[in-house]
């Protein structure tokens, strides 16, 4: 088993990204995890969109 990490600002980049990766992924996909965390820095709004993809190796 193993697992890729996808961190990426906005969620389309993610979006892409885990997209890409599963279309040239020729083993069986176990799971996707996917989390956003949101952080202040003074005014701005900081975004980070991940995911973690489980498949067999």
């Amino acid at each position: 088993m193993k697992v890729k990490v996808f961190d990426e600002s906005h969620e389309k980049d993610l979006e892409f990204a885990v997209n890409e990766f599963l279309s040239n992924l020729d083993t069986d996909l176990i799971d996707i995890k996917y989390n956003v965390a949101i952080s202040t820095c003074g005014e701005e709004q900081i975004y980070c969109f991940s995911a973690m993809i489980v498949y067999e190796s």
